[in-house]
């Protein structure tokens, strides 16, 4: 049975219909090719407390995967890391720090990124914070990939 994942993707221009979302569908072609069910990306404004709502939304309505895109930056309205941080109950940490790694080496502005990734517990949901911009979100999703099936086991129960 394949799992359900969802990407959320924040920005205040594209909920606006100013600009078109390009980030999200780069994330739900790579979870769709992996074999995960997705709808097409939910686009939400900037701000902790959209953040917050649209996360919980899809892990109540069964996501085991949830990919964020955009809004981790430093500006005053990137608040994606704030709205997640009030969803997950544990942080799984070295999935943040090794997606600003490798985007460090193509980019140094990929420090800024302050995303976060975290288990939602008792759900087995894993939530996963990604720049908002496509470049970042291609090279973030096998990250993301290379572990997710891992840790939705681990969620589930399943053996090390």
């Amino acid at each position: 049975m394949s799992q359900r994942a969802a990407v959320i993707t924040v920005s205040d221009r594209s909920a606006a219909g100013e600009r078109v979302d390009a980030s999200g569908p780069v994330a739900v072609a790579a979870l769709r090719g992996r074999g995960f069910t997705c709808d097409d990306a939910v686009v939400v404004a900037d701000g902790a407390d959209s953040v917050e709502r649209a996360i919980s939304a899809e892990v109540l309505a069964g996501a085991k995967l949830v990919v964020t895109t955009g809004g981790t930056g430093v500006a005053p309205r990137d608040q994606t890391p704030e709205g997640t941080a009030r969803v997950v109950t544990r942080v799984v940490p070295g999935i943040a720090e090794e997606l600003r790694r490798r985007g460090a080496e193509e980019k140094p502005a990929a420090l800024l990124s302050r995303g976060i990734a975290g288990v939602v517990d008792p759900y087995g949901a894993l939530v996963v914070n990604l720049p908002g911009s496509p470049g970042a979100v291609a090279d973030g999703m096998p990250v993301v990939l290379s572990v997710a099936r891992h840790v939705i086991d681990q969620l589930g129960g399943g053996d090390h």
